[in-house]
């Protein structure tokens, strides 16, 4: 078979390892702990893009087996970020194959000498297909550009012992067919035209394929015996609070567990032991969202010690997890969170900013979290891939309702819906649930955004990840954003709660603001007419140009923007009193895409610029939003008033 220009990752993986690619087993968020350290790899990186035709130098020549900077001219590169943005150089920008990335990291005495100790590698994530080495010995591959992975590196840095090590990461930004999110690479053959050997990336999403490392990389140590995986649900009977918990060990089968659940001002309200269980909380404090509560996000602290007896005496792990107790539930008309309606009023986000491109950046992140409540904002969708876990951590602190999507986005091709494609796409759910199962912010997974799900692979190919997904958890309910026509697509009869992003008078009607609320209202009336499903305006909006002004409205300008919104509102309010349970803006801020004609600068949705400066709706989505509040709020009417952006 022949190999693309830019490499094959998939069989260039296992042609040079002979090894399947592995799901993780725990994945516990790494904390510290009394048996636990961190150690963050962020900063610079010696960085290197292989710009050969086949894309595969570095692994003809094996750089990964000495210094990188011997086999070639580096680049610094902070890490995390993305690549894309840094430098001035325009190839690299829109490169598309491998990149290298190394790190010579200074290790501890005591990681390296303890061998009780055992010393774990974690890349936060790597977009898109990454290959990881550790004194050029390769210790772990990975497929997908949006969720960790780790590898025990503990006989590597113990043998010796070693003062340091040199990690090697390899990272693919390739897309096909058969990745998430999808791609194509498009030939351009006509030698009049182009270079011999010319290609560029194609993808049908719309937003800049940004890649490198985005997150943290990070070493973590536990003892040899260690708790794995913790997986908490939650109940309520009444007043008391039920904690469900199931713990998975490693290392020894000789152990004891003890589990305490502390309040949060320190005091232990329940305690357990064993394995699973389940901890009673009478006069539980429940996890609100942020303006449903006058204490919204309260949480509790699972902690968790493992002891093993060791012949130098015993051995303990330990690891606090926040719980916060809170149900989920769905009828055809409404979305409960403990047992009341819950209205969706929040935004579509992406991981995108200036210069960083994906690349995590706490100021900017709490930049984001104080303007969604400066908002009146309760919920966010993870437009269109997982979030940092750092977010995840966020929203439970701040009760920051999310949707939590994978990356299946731009699913339109045929070979998209194959079975090699749908074995991923489980894979990623999988990953997704393994890692953000134990956050009560995420009230719902969505496995797509905007599939072609009128095809006829469709129906199997969504039923099926939708029930693998609920078999995973089964405590949440599950979705994906459609824009199509209610009798044609064929996934929605497998949701639990429809989602629907629709742009009228905007790539339909253009400049046609008259007609939306007739088509909002047959778009509603339709799909729940079909379903008797609950319904979320999942995106809608319109481009703006920040002082861009004209009157009458004009598509572009802040008038218009703030027109179309105000369209819907007069229909969303109609509709929530029946089954619309939410309303989510396309976009919170404005975002990088790929170069079109039809983008200037990026997609200019948002309410925010892309330097997080309001637009004019902003300001009325946020006079809505808390007046939206206000409205279904359940505390007391004085709690309102606290919350009223209006009062001092």
């Amino acid at each position: 078979m022949a190999q693309t220009p830019v490499g094959c990752w998939a069989a260039l993986g296992a042609l040079l390892w002979g090894c399947a690619l592995a799901l993780p087993r725990g994945m516990l968020y790494p904390r510290e702990s009394p048996s636990r350290e961190r150690k963050e790899l962020a900063g610079l990186w010696s960085f290197r893009a292989d710009f050969s035709a086949t894309r595969r130098r570095g692994f003809e020549e094996q750089w990964y087996q000495r210094p990188l900077r011997e086999s070639g001219p580096t680049l610094d590169m902070p890490v995390p970020s993305s690549f894309n943005d840094v430098g001035q150089d325009g190839q690299l920008r829109n490169f598309v194959g491998w990149v290298w990335y190394e790190r010579e990291v200074v290790l501890p005495d005591r990681w390296t000498q303890d061998l009780h100790t055992r010393v774990v590698l974690r890349v936060g994530s790597a977009h898109y297909y990454a290959i990881v080495w550790v004194n050029g010995v390769h210790v772990a591959e990975h497929e997908g550009g949006h969720l960790p992975f780790e590898a025990d590196i503990s006989k590597l840095v113990q043998t010796g012992p070693l003062t340091s090590c040199r990690v090697t990461i390899a990272i693919n930004n390739t897309l096909t067919p058969h990745t998430l999110p999808p791609g194509t690479i498009l030939y351009k053959t006509d030698t009049s035209k182009y270079p011999k050997g010319y290609f560029v990336q194609d993808t049908k999403f719309d937003f800049f394929n940004y890649a490198g490392l985005h997150r943290t990389v990070l070493l973590y140590t536990t003892p040899t015996a260690y708790i794995d995986d913790i997986t908490v649900t939650t109940g309520l009977d009444k007043d008391t609070g039920l904690v469900n918990y199931q713990i998975v060990t490693q290392g020894s089968e000789h152990f004891e567990l003890q589990v305490w659940l502390l309040d949060a001002e320190g005091s232990v309200v329940a305690r357990g032991t064993g394995g699973e269980g389940q901890l009673q909380v009478p006069n539980a404090h429940l996890w609100w969202p942020y303006l449903m509560h006058e204490d919204p996000a309260y949480l509790y602290s699972l902690e968790v010690k493992m002891t093993t007896q060791t012949a130098t005496g015993p051995m303990a792990d330990f690891y606090t997890l926040p719980v916060g107790i809170r149900t989920v539930a769905v009828t055809e008309t409404q979305f409960l969170i403990n047992g009341k309606p819950f209205y969706f009023h929040g935004v579509n986000k992406h991981e995108d900013s200036d210069i960083r491109g994906k690349g995590f950046d706490w100021a900017l992140l709490l930049k984001d979290f104080n303007l969604l409540r400066w908002l009146g904002a309760n919920s966010f969708r993870t437009s269109h891939y997982p979030y940092a876990e750092e977010v995840m951590h966020l929203c439970d602190r701040y009760g920051i309702v999310v949707i939590d999507e994978c990356p299946g986005v731009g699913i339109v091709l045929a070979e998209s819906f194959s079975n090699r494609s749908l074995q991923h796409h489980l894979q990623v759910m999988e990953e997704l649930v393994q890692r953000d199962k134990n956050h009560p912010a995420v009230v719902m997974w969505s496995v797509a955004n905007e599939p072609s799900s009128s095809l006829q692979p469709a129906a199997y190919y969504f039923k099926t990840v939708i029930a693998h997904t609920k078999a995973l958890d089964p405590s949440r309910p599950v979705t994906f954003a459609t824009n199509s026509n209610y009798a044609t697509d064929l996934g929605v009869p497998y949701v639990d709660v429809i989602c629907v992003n629709s742009y009228f008078s905007w790539y339909h009607d253009s400049g046609h603001l008259e007609v939306i609320e007739l088509q909002l209202r047959t778009q509603f009336e339709s799909w729940h007419h079909a379903y008797r499903k609950p319904i979320i305006q999942s995106e809608y909006g319109a481009d703006t140009i920040p002082g861009l002004h004209e009157d009458p409205p004009l598509m572009f300008s802040e008038e218009y923007q703030k027109g179309l919104l105000a369209r819907y509102h007069a229909v969303l309010d109609e509709k929530r009193k029946e089954y619309v349970v939410g309303e989510l803006i396309w976009n919170f801020a404005d975002f990088m895409t790929n170069q079109t004609p039809q983008r200037v600068l990026g997609n200019k949705k948002g309410i925010f610029t892309r330097q997080r400066q309001p637009k004019s709706a902003a300001f009325l989505l946020r006079d809505r939003y808390w007046r939206l509040a206000n409205e279904t709020q359940e505390g007391p009417r004085s709690l309102c008033l606290q919350y009223s952006p209006f009062t001092v």
